[in-house]
């Protein structure tokens, strides 16, 4: 035992003076990896709430949030940015366009279509109007002398759920690369999407002329993990596209000249939390979404949401050890995809704002919540 401890530290020092102290293969690629979880809608909270929730973030060493914005509440938004960064805590920002004026509206109808958001379509977008915007905005964050951790415009548009352009009620499938061009629905998606890309486009320009920002990684839409096409396995009163035929459809028109990396969202199975079959039948659907996708030497991925809900809401939790085992398993999977280059963003969902997902839990960082946000 001895003489293999001793063989072992020989062939780690003659690695470390080959690659160096900090290139080991793969080494540096998981430590590098931005870290963070996400922060869900924080004006929804009062501004004491916000300052207590911040410093809970900052004594757990989370150094990267996570939220959305819209242009109407930019001011309070703004001003939970600054305050973050005096905690030395980042934001990874997603932003929405503005649209043409009296542009179509989808109207809210919770009981029929739960989770499908009203609004208008993506082909409604106006690039010029979110040009100025989105120049406003960034002025603002410059003048305050703040970074931002990230740039994500829009969020899981392929889905009915945030783009109006997909019907109500659709036909309950996920369509596919051809369906953009052949199919009227995804004809009219499609439309959205190459809108989508001149807003995509105004918002680079923008950040490239930034003063403080002009560093800051530039993410398209979050994608919800759509992998195969067709009917939904269990059926649903909406339609989506596939992960593989937005990327094929955007990355045609221009998406890689735009931006920095790629953008996942996934909500892995929590079964059976400690059972190796499982385990192995995750990291093959984490594979089946991410290696097509996510290239170490082109573009690789950002997982912004991941997470496992909880079942149970009570204190303490009935679940928590499992929760917990199911969270590690997750993280050794995703260092896997860091090694490798696919993986250089991972955020979990989430802190707070959406009680069956969050980590503190029961008034503290629940014990699943410290695994996410360690160092791999």
């Amino acid at each position: 035992m001895a003489r293999m401890r001793v063989a072992c530290t020989t062939v780690f020092l003659m690695l470390a003076i080959l690659f160096g102290a900090e290139g080991l293969p793969g080494t540096a690629r998981a430590q590098d990896v931005l870290r963070g979880v996400n922060f869900v809608r924080p004006i929804q909270f009062s501004l004491e709430e916000q300052n207590t929730k911040l410093k809970e973030l900052q004594v757990a060493g989370v150094h990267v949030i996570r939220f959305g914005m819209y242009a109407q509440d930019e001011d309070k938004n703004l001003d939970f940015i600054k305050r973050a960064y005096a905690h030395q805590i980042s934001t990874v920002l997603i932003l929405h366009g503005l649209y043409a004026p009296g542009a179509p509206e989808r109207p809210f109808r919770p009981k029929e279509f739960p989770g499908m958001w009203p609004g208008p379509p993506l082909s409604a977008l106006d690039p010029e109007r979110s040009a100025q915007y989105f120049q406003d905005l960034l002025g603002k964050l410059d003048a305050s002398g703040v970074t931002l951790a990230g740039l994500e415009l829009e969020n899981e548009i392929n889905m009915a759920g945030n783009d109006p352009d997909f019907r109500l009620p659709g036909e309950g499938r996920a369509l596919g690369l051809a369906d953009l061009t052949n199919d009227p629905e995804g004809q009219q998606v499609a439309k959205g999407y190459l809108q989508y890309l001149k807003v995509l486009e105004m918002l680079k320009q923008v950040r490239d002329r930034s003063r403080l920002n002009t560093r800051t990684p530039l993410l398209p839409t979050s994608l919800v993990d759509i992998e195969q096409e067709g009917p939904w396995p269990t059926p649903k009163p909406y339609d989506g596209v596939s992960v593989g035929a937005i990327m094929a459809f955007l990355r045609a028109h221009g998406l890689d000249r735009l931006v920095d990396a790629y953008n996942l969202h996934t909500y892995p199975w929590g079964d059976h939390p400690g059972d190796k079959a499982s385990a192995i039948h995750r990291m093959r659907r984490l594979r089946a979404l991410v290696n097509p996708i996510c290239i170490a030497h082109g573009k690789p991925c950002w997982i912004t949401e991941w997470g496992f809900a909880y079942a149970n809401k009570a204190c303490p939790a009935s679940e928590e050890r499992d929760h917990a085992l199911i969270v590690q398993e997750m993280m050794g999977d995703f260092a896997q995809l860091a090694m490798e280059g696919r993986l250089t963003g991972l955020i979990y969902y989430s802190w707070t704002g959406d009680p069956q997902f969050d980590v503190m839990h029961c008034g503290r960082l629940s014990d699943a919540g410290q695994r996410a946000v360690s160092p791999f």
